[in-house]
Order: structure tokens, then C-alpha cells, then sequence
């Protein structure tokens, strides 16, 4: 690290420029297509959906921080959802190829529900597609499209500055649970249900914004994070969901060369249906209406942005232990005999469907617990991203974020690996899809909030 040069030292600075100054933030962004071929499987649903097409591309974006020798990436991917594997192999590969070491890169899914269905030891990813000659070779090249992606943000490494709003959007999110007349937890109930009493859990309406630019006033990037599922598009046809549209948008505002990059806050029980209006809420028009209106809410925070004091970026990680989901004798015989009569005239029903699924998975793990991963990447001492594993509840975001040291606390779910859905301790007596589905058992995430508020109080302390 050198000295920022004096009028005296001019040329040899100009000479010198790719090196950074003492104390001096560079920012670089990228991206990298990731748009899989025609007929390869489709992530999301229970069912079997090969693509036809490409409404918008797919991307593996990257942001790159580097400040007195220290580097962290961010990466955000349109895609439903990231193994563990993939991840490993992706760092493994970016600290083959880059100066960011693998443990401070965070990667991270947006949950688009069309993107491709990638391999996993998933039964139901295998059932509908996963172990696809298509679908293996897709998942199998995407680390090093990953890599690259953080290979050419460090290629464009420039001073920037950052700064930093948290704006609101609470007309968009809905929580999908509600209470019921009859005092159960109903789970997508249906627009204008009359059996509706109320929403069963908040919404998280924060759109934390975070702005890179260069000290001339070039815009960089804008990171934009949002507690909402990614649901809306729907078909056969590849898209990146309502990002696609916030991207564009924000592109015009600020420049065609600026990178939008999106990742998703804790929706688990979150989605933008809004059950008092019959209006339908489906298709490429109503995702360009969700990115227009969160497009706007960035815009208008734009205006309340606040410079960020930045340090060298710092890391913390831990691997938690979670407990599987219990299941009983004789479930996995039901679980397969349920499975087995999927396509035919005995089709199961949904939710028979989602807990044969799991309990097969939690059966395959031979009483292993779940080892996930918390990370925090800190930039001085009001800025830190959390990395949660997984679809998770709302609430334990809200918790993480009223506990954090940090001013700005982002949080990205589906982040260095997914376990699906984490549910609050209270939801799991609640029952309904996403407990039903949990592969993890009660007070898992509630687990994981203590790690990541450890690790942000750590990040924090260390400056």
C-alpha cells in the first residue's frame, strides 16, 4: 500500500494509477449472462416445466470492494435458488483466478421462479428434472461463470465512494399466511376469501440502497435489496422477475452502464399477492409493474443518500448445526408410496406431495444436521451485509436488523448455500406449506439470528 501522491510524485502516480492509495475505496461491477438453453427443466413449482424461450436474460452479478489491500465480492444470480457445492466450488475458483479470497465472497440466489432447475440432492429437484443431462451440464458450468463474473468487477476496480438510504415500499409485499375463521393458518388462502380474518405475520417494506460511484460522480452501481418473493412472471420463458425491470430503469436514470444489483431480503412468508382485490397478478406485465414501483422508491431514495465512512472490508463466518426435521416411523414408507403415485390418476395432493419430498431428504441424511453457513461482510462501521441460508420468515430478519450495531444491515437470503425454508419457532405449531416443507427443525432460525447477531457485533467491535 503506498501513500496518495503529492503534486511533486504526479507522474509517477499517473504511471502508478491501477495501484490504490493508502486508505482509498475501489469499487468494480460486472456481470455475466447465465441464460440456459431451450428445454431444460424450470425451478419453482411442483411439476415438471421445460423452457420455450427468453423473456430477459439471466445474470451472475458481481460487486468487488477493495480498501487498503482487503477484498470482498458480492454476488447476486437469477436463479431460484444455490446449492452448497456450487458455492464451494465458485469461491474455489475465484481465488484461483482473483485476489478475493474465497471466505469473502458472498453468492447469492434472487429466487426467480424461471430460471433453470439446477442439480441438487433434492428428491423433488431430481423428480421434476434436476438430474437432466441439460440440467447437470448447466449446473456443473456455472461456477466458473460465477468466477468470471468476480474476475472482471476486480478487472474494473476504480476509486468510488458509496454512500448509503434505506427507503420504504409497503403497497408491494404482503405476508402470504393468514389467520383463518376457523383459527387455523391458512397459507396463500385466495383473493377476496371471506374465511380471511388477518395477514399472520408483518412485512419487511425496508429498500435499502447502497450507491457506488467514482469521486467524479460516474455512476458505478446501485445495490438494492428487497424482502419480497420472486414469483410474478410465470410461463415457460426465462426471465430475472421484477429485478429485470428495476435494472432498466435505474439504468436510464442514472447510465446505461451502471450495474443494478438485486438480492432478496427474508421472504419466506412474504410474496406480492394482495388478496383484497380480485385484480389478477400474473405475467410479464405484473412483474414490470412491481420493478416500476420499487424502481421508483430507489429513485426517490437517491435523493436521501448519505456518504459511507468505509474501511477494509471484514469478514465473519460461522458453520451452525441444524437440527433435521423429526419424522416418525413409518413416514418415509408413506413418504414413498405418495411419491410414487405422482403423474398418475392418484396424483397426491400439494401438500402430501411437499411432505414426502421432505421427509425423503431428511431420511437421506442419515441424522446428519444441516451445516450452513452465516457470513457478514462489514465496510467500516455503519455497513454490513448477512448472508442467510435459505427461505427465510420475515420476522428473523426484522430481529437481526433491530439488534445490528450497523446503521445499514442488509440482509440476503438464499445466500452460500440454501436448506429451503426457515420458519419462525411460533409458525411450525401454526402448520401449513412452509413448516411442512421445512427440512430443518423449530428454533432453527431462530438460531441463526443469534449466529449473525454475534458475527455483526464481532465485524463491528473488530474497528
Amino acid at each position: 500500500m503506498r501513500p496518495c501522491p503529492t503534486p511533486v510524485a504526479l507522474l509517477a502516480f499517473l504511471f502508478f494509477s491501477s495501484v490504490a492509495c493508502a486508505g482509498e475505496l475501489r469499487v468494480g461491477a460486472a456481470a455475466v449472462a447465465i441464460t440456459p438453453p431451450n428445454a431444460i427443466p424450470m425451478a419453482g413449482y411442483y411439476s415438471t416445466r421445460l423452457a420455450e424461450g427468453t423473456h430477459d436474460d439471466l445474470h451472475a452479478k458481481a460487486l468487488v470492494f477493495e480498501q487498503d489491500g482487503a477484498r470482498a465480492a458480492l454476488v447476486a444470480l437469477d436463479l431460484v435458488s444455490l446449492a452448497r457445492p456450487t458455492i464451494e466450488e465458485a469461491r474455489r475458483i475465484i481465488a484461483r483466478t482473483t485476489g478475493v479470497p474465497a471466505e469473502a465472497v458472498m453468492i447469492s440466489a434472487t429466487h426467480s421462479h424461471t430460471g433453470p432447475l439446477l442439480q441438487s440432492d433434492s428428491r423433488r429437484h431430481s423428480a421434476y428434472g434436476g438430474d437432466t443431462d441439460l440440467a447437470r451440464t448447466y449446473t456443473q458450468a456455472l461456477p466458473a461463470k460465477i468466477a468470471e463474473a468476480v474476475r472482471l468487477a476486480e478487472a474494473a476496480l476504480t476509486p468510488a465512494k458509496l454512500s448509503a438510504a434505506t427507503g420504504r415500499e409497503d403497497s408491494l409485499p404482503f405476508n402470504r399466511r393468514f389467520v383463518m375463521r376457523d383459527g387455523s393458518v391458512g397459507w396463500n388462502a385466495g383473493k377476496l376469501n371471506p374465511n380471511i380474518v388477518r395477514p399472520a405475520g408483518p412485512i419487511d417494506p425496508a429498500v435499502p440502497v447502497v450507491y457506488a460511484e467514482t469521486p467524479a460522480g460516474q455512476p458505478l452501481a446501485t445495490y438494492v435489496n428487497f424482502a419480497m418473493h420472486l414469483d410474478t412472471v410465470g410461463g415457460l420463458k426465462f426471465s430475472a422477475d421484477y429485478p429485470f425491470t428495476l435494472a432498466q430503469l435505474l439504468g436510464r436514470v442514472k447510465s446505461p452502464g451502471m450495474l443494478t444489483l438485486f438480492t432478496i431480503g427474508c421472504s419466506g412468508d412474504i410474496n406480492h399477492v394482495d388478496v383484497s382485490t380480485k385484480t389478477p397478478q400474473k405475467g410479464p406485465a405484473e412483474a414490470a409493474r412491481i420493478g416500476t414501483v420499487l424502481a421508483g422508491e430507489v429513485v426517490k431514495t437517491y435523493a436521501r443518500l448519505a456518504p459511507v465512512a468505509t474501511a477494509a472490508p471484514r469478514v465473519r463466518s460461522a458453520l451452525v448445526q441444524l437440527p433435521l426435521a423429526p419424522i416418525a416411523e413409518g413416514d418415509v414408507d408413506k413418504a414413498r408410496a405418495l411419491i410414487a403415485r405422482i403423474g398418475s390418476k392418484d396424483d397426491p395432493k400439494f401438500l402430501e406431495k411437499v411432505w414426502a419430498f421432505k421427509v425423503l431428504d431428511v431420511f437421506g441424511r442419515t441424522t446428519q444436521p444441516l451445516e450452513v453457513e452465516v457470513q457478514v461482510i462489514a465496510l467500516g462501521r455503519d455497513l454490513a451485509w448477512v448472508s442467510l441460508p435459505g427461505e427465510v420468515f420475515v420476522e428473523l430478519g426484522l430481529a437481526i436488523k433491530a439488534a445490528s450495531p450497523f446503521r445499514h444491515t442488509i440482509i440476503a437470503e438464499l445466500a452460500n448455500g440454501s436448506i429451503g425454508y426457515i420458519p419462525t419457532r411460533r409458525a411450525y405449531g401454526e402448520g401449513n406449506y412452509e413448516p411442512v416443507s421445512a427440512r430443518c427443525a423449530a428454533g432453527s432460525g431462530e438460531l441463526l439470528v443469534e449466529t449473525a447477531l454475534r458475527l455483526l457485533r464481532e465485524a463491528h467491535a473488530a474497528l
